[in-house]
């Protein structure tokens, strides 16, 4: 049985606990829809100060809905479109600390100031995005972004 343990008040013991739990929970589990919703059910309970965090998944030449935590989201995002369209096509994170100053921005839930992206990069190619959202500006910062490409990564061996 999967257990949570309490996390420490330091941030980076906290992360490198949590990549440790989901790499925990998803042993043995070879199916990408259940893991990544696990993960998303994880990383909600996990991060304070968040309205949204879930996965959208690359299917041909669009970002479409999987597993997430919040409201009701955007079902489909073109590449190259929105923070996370922009972050598959580039292969690259975004930590956006004022989504309304992104160009291009598309606004599924207008509680959201802030977002960080991070591309689902397997075998050198782009398979999705990790989107989280905050309904605070500049939530995110370079601890979260190097962790949860951590998380990411550990995730990717499990999907």
């Amino acid at each position: 049985m999967f257990e949570v343990k309490s996390y420490s008040k330091d941030r980076v013991q906290s992360y490198d606990l949590l990549i440790k739990q989901l790499d925990a929970l998803l042993e043995g589990e070879t199916n990408r829809i259940a893991n990544l919703s696990n993960a998303s059910a994880l990383l909600g309970q996990f991060l304070e100060r968040i309205n949204w965090v879930g996965f959208y998944l690359l299917e041909e030449d669009e970002l479409v809905l999987g597993p997430f935590q919040g409201l009701p989201a955007c079902v489909r995002i073109p590449l190259g479109k929105g923070v996370c369209g922009t972050s598959a096509e580039q292969k690259a994170t975004f930590v956006v600390a004022d989504v309304n100053a992104f160009p291009g921005h598309i606004a599924c839930d207008a509680a959201s100031q802030s977002e960080i992206v991070i591309p689902l990069i397997k075998n050198g190619q782009t398979i999705g995005v990790l989107d989280i959202d905050s309904p605070e500006k500049d939530r995110f910062d370079e601890v979260d972004k190097e962790k949860l490409e951590e998380f990411t990564e550990t995730l990717l061996k499990h999907i």
